[in-house]
Parts: structure tokens; C-alpha cells; sequence
């Protein structure tokens, strides 16, 4: 009797096993930390597993049976879902086919970069498209219409108003960027020529962004006090988002200089005033104290750029003009900070590369506000600008409607290490964020803000955009004297279901995609 009982307890086990779903996987996770980018706390007995581009599995492994071509240890290391960077110019790159691999970027653990920030991208949208699909990008592409674009597409870069019926061209043009999948349309209000446009234009064009579920995204009027002013310019783009009713996405939110420090209690108090009133109001930032910025842009009077930089170097040497020009880059220097707070990144004059403004102006024997003038005659000039307070910093940083942004752009070291930097300075140094929201600010929370379908999460059918990084290792190397060194401590990086990243090292496969609006 003993061991017919036996027997049939054998049976029972035998077919118990036996009908455990069996799944079929390229790539199996297991052993790791897990956040999905959604929840608060991390899971330690659940498995991922990959078929083709999507997770087919996420749970206890031991409820079913895996067969996978490849199985990932993951053990001591986190496993997310792939951030997702909302304000990049690695557009710039991605056309190149020797910079497609978007490693600066890869390499933070990034999988998705949203492209055509601050009112200038590459137009038209499709011919773009076309490109990164036929020579291979190295990390998925989001893509916004510039509003640049479309004001010279019609008028051209002068500061003149528009008629209804050039309007109406530029709603066209709208239409038409948003028929070909881009997600929205960014401005750049402070730089020109978009910082001629009223706001009545700019909602014109905004309501056809909301009649395509678009996003609106700005590079404010004012981070300082240069015109209106940054509570000014917060409350505009919020009566853009009120009047053409749709989202609007504050880009890299801060506050720009001595004049506008502290104001982050007031800014926070104006943007949940408007989410309370269902207008829908998120932001981004990137974990830096020094702003990044072309020198004309930062420093010259933007009435001296109408007809575009050549315009400018023209006016500064008319007699009628070159006062009124000098005395206002003076102000707007000493609204950054002054000269020895603008350091030159990026120039095609070498030597000065890593110097001060203060410094170039004292070899050049010329006061600041005048060796500008020199400098910008070399060609294009970036400056980083130390201009930040850390207490607005972190303020900002601890709202829920904040996410993770780089303005990943040559010369800055956010274009390197922005995710590892605050994952490092701001998680495991200043405990200011717990590792889970830093993960959610990273990945969910962007998606969800630009509607990114079916990326953000570590959850059965959606796209599989995964990465495993060692929380002691991760870290930023890139700085201010030397801006192009690649971070540190991604272990992998899964793009689309396949290995983009393997033991730390770039797999050379262009795993990509260009993702459109649906």
C-alpha cells in the first residue's frame, strides 16, 4: 500500500512539472535586482525573459519552465528598464554614420533619446527618419518638430510678424511633421528667431499639436531675467498649455543666475497651482550646476540677432549700434554670474578652449563684454555656465513631475554622465532621491509624459529596452576640463531584444529604432 501511495504521489509531482508553461526565450535575466520602473520597492526573485523585441516573462522562473539560447546572471547588479533621456541634441550625431552608435549616450544606459529640442530640429522629420532606418542607429529615437523650423520654412529669421495667412502655412507644416510621427513640437523662446514670436503665435500652432495628442515642449522665455523674467515665462507656458489644451513639458527647469536664485518655491507653487486645475504641467533636469549654450546666445542682446549671427557680428561693428550692443552683453555677463563664470567648451580657435571669458578677454586685451565679439567671429562657440544654485537644484529634483534629463550637447559632461551623475551624487552621495524614484524619473515617468508606448517598464508584452548596471561602479567620469569620457558600470544594455552592451563592453550592433506617434 506504502508504495502504491508512493507511486502515486510521484505521479501527481511528475505531471505537476509537467504542465508548467513552457516558454521559449533568446535572453533570460535572473539573479538580479529588479525595479520595473513603476513600483517603489525592488524585487530579488524575478526572472526576464526576451523573445525576439519583447519581455514575454517577468516573475518566479520556478512557476514555469524557461528554454533560453542565452541566460544573464544579474546577481549584486540592478536590473531596469532602459532611461529614457527627454531632451538630447544626439540628433547631430545619429545622422552621422561614424557617431550613430549614440555611445555617449548608450553608455549612461540610455535606450531612447528625444530629439529636436529647444525649437531646432533636423526638418523635414521624414527624410531623418529614412536616414537613421537605412544606416542604423545605435539607441531608439523620439522626434520633435522644431519651431525654428517651421518659422524659417515661412518667414525666414527676421523678427517681423507673421500674417494669418503665413500662420496658417506654418499650422500646414505643423500638420504635416505631426502626419509623419514626430511627438510634438519644441520652442526655444529665449534663442532666435523664436523669442520674436508672440505667445498668441505660438498657441496657433500648439492647438494643431493638441488636435494630434501632441506634447509641447519649451525652452522658456526667460530662465533669468534677460527679458519677462522666469516666473513670467513659467506662468506663459502654462497659459499655452491652458488656452491650445495640451500637455506642456518644461525643458531643463532651473534658476539661471544670482538674480533668480530661490525662486524654485515659487516656480513649484505656480506649476501645482495649474496641475490642480488639470492643466497637464512636468518638467526635466539635468544633475548640474553649470547651464550650457552657445556664447551669442548666452550673452548677446537677441533684438542684435534678427537675420541670424552674421547680422549680429555685422551690427556690433556699426557705430550707430556697437554701444547699445556692448553695454547689454555686459549685463547679460554679469546676470551669468560674470566673465570668469563662462568657460569655453567648444571652439574652433583651440586655445581657447577650457579658458574663462575673463581669461581670453585679458589675452585679447579687451574688456569682456567686447572680446565676445572676437571670439564669436571664429565660428560656432559654446560655453558652460556656472550660474546654478544647489538648493533650487535638488528643490526641483524632488517633485514628482521632474524627470531626468541630459541637453546632452559637445563640450558639457551631461552629454556623458548625466544618469550615473545623479544616480551617484544625488542617490548614493546626498540621499536627496531613494534609488527606486531616481529609476521611475529615469524610465515610466518619461514615457507616460511623451506618450511613448509600451517602453518604461519591465512588464510582460512591452518592448524589451532593459539594463543591468553595478551600483557600485556606475559612475560619471566626464567633467568640465575633459567632457568626452564615457561613464562607467553598465554591465548591459538590451535594446529592442537584443545586446547593445555585454560585460560592459559596446556590442557594435545599431539596435535602434525611430519610434513614431500612433
Amino acid at each position: 500500500m506504502k508504495k502504491l501511495n508512493l507511486l502515486f504521489v510521484s505521479i501527481l509531482i511528475g505531471s505537476f512539472i509537467s504542465c508548467k508553461k513552457e516558454i521559449k526565450a533568446d535572453i533570460l535575466i535572473i539573479n538580479g535586482i529588479v525595479y520595473d520602473g513603476k513600483n517603489t520597492i525592488p524585487s530579488y526573485d524575478v526572472s526576464i525573459a526576451i523573445k525576439n523585441d519583447r519581455i514575454v516573462f517577468v516573475g518566479n522562473k520556478n512557476n514555469v519552465e524557461i528554454k533560453s539560447s542565452k541566460t544573464i546572471d544579474a546577481s549584486g547588479f540592478i536590473v531596469s528598464p532602459g532611461f529614457i533621456d527627454p531632451h538630447t541634441h544626439a540628433d547631430r550625431e545619429l545622422k552621422d554614420s561614424t557617431l550613430s552608435h549614440n555611445k555617449p549616450f548608450l553608455l549612461q544606459g540610455v535606450t531612447t533619446v528625444v530629439v529636436g529640442n529647444d525649437g531646432d530640429s533636423f526638418y523635414p522629420s521624414e527624410k531623418y527618419q529614412k536616414l537613421y532606418t537605412q544606416q542604423g542607429i545605435g539607441t531608439n529615437v523620439v522626434q520633435l518638430v522644431g519651431h525654428h523650423q517651421i518659422l524659417e520654412a515661412v518667414i525666414g529669421k527676421s523678427d517681423i510678424e507673421p500674417s494669418a495667412e503665413q500662420i496658417a502655412q506654418m499650422q500646414d507644416l505643423i500638420q504635416k511633421e505631426m502626419d509623419a510621427g514626430v511627438f510634438g513640437m519644441s520652442t526655444g523662446l529665449y534663442y532666435s528667431p523664436g523669442s520674436y514670436t508672440s505667445t498668441e503665435e505660438v498657441i496657433a500652432l500648439a492647438k494643431i499639436v493638441a488636435k494630434n495628442q501632441g506634447i509641447y515642449d519649451t525652452h522658456l522665455r526667460d530662465e533669468s531675467s534677460n527679458t519677462i523674467g522666469l516666473v513670467a515665462s513659467v506662468k506663459e507656458a502654462i497659459e499655452i498649455g491652458r488656452r491650445a489644451k495640451l500637455p506642456i513639458h518644461i525643458s531643463h527647469i532651473k534658476c539661471l543666475g544670482v538674480s533668480v536664485w530661490h525662486q524654485s518655491d515659487s516656480i513649484i507653487k505656480i506649476i501645482e497651482t495649474a496641475r490642480k486645475e488639470g492643466i497637464i504641467v512636468t518638467a526635466n533636469q539635468y544633475p548640474y550646476d553649470a547651464s550650457g549654450t552657445s556664447l551669442n546666445a548666452a550673452v548677446s542682446p537677441r533684438w542684435a540677432e534678427s537675420g541670424g549671427k552674421d547680422s549680429l557680428l555685422y551690427r556690433v561693428k556699426q557705430p550707430k549700434f556697437k554701444e547699445k550692443i556692448v553695454n547689454e552683453t555686459k549685463d547679460n555677463i554679469m546676470r551669468r554670474g560674470g566673465p570668469t563664470k563662462l568657460l569655453i567648451v567648444k571652439c574652433n580657435n583651440t586655445t581657447y578652449i577650457g579658458k574663462t571669458l575673463q581669461e581670453i578677454a585679458d589675452v585679447l586685451n579687451l574688456p569682456p563684454e567686447e572680446a565676445v565679439y572676437p571670439i564669436l567671429e571664429t565660428g560656432y562657440v559654446r560655453v558652460a555656465s556656472f550660474n546654478m544654485n544647489s538648493k533650487d537644484i535638488t528643490n526641483f529634483m524632488k517633485q514628482d513631475w521632474v524627470v531626468t534629463g541630459s541637453d546632452g550637447n559637445t563640450g558639457h559632461p551631461r552629454k556623458y554622465g548625466t544618469f550615473p551623475r545623479k544616480y551617484n551624487q544625488y542617490v548614493k552621495q546626498d540621499s536627496v532621491l531613494n534609488l527606486a524614484t531616481f529609476i521611475n524619473q529615469s524610465t515610466s515617468k518619461t514615457a507616460n509624459i511623451f506618450k511613448i508606448a509600451q517602453r518604461g517598464e519591465l512588464k510582460e508584452g512591452y518592448y524589451a529596452d532593459i539594463i543591468i548596471f553595478n551600483p557600485n561602479t556606475f559612475r560619471d567620469i566626464a567633467d568640465y576640463k575633459n567632457a568626452f569620457e564615457y561613464a562607467k558600470g553598465l554591465e548591459y544594455s538590451i535594446i529592442n531584444g537584443k545586446l547593445s552592451v555585454a560585460n560592459g563592453k559596446f556590442t557594435k550592433l545599431l539596435n535602434g529604432k525611430v519610434l513614431k506617434k500612433k
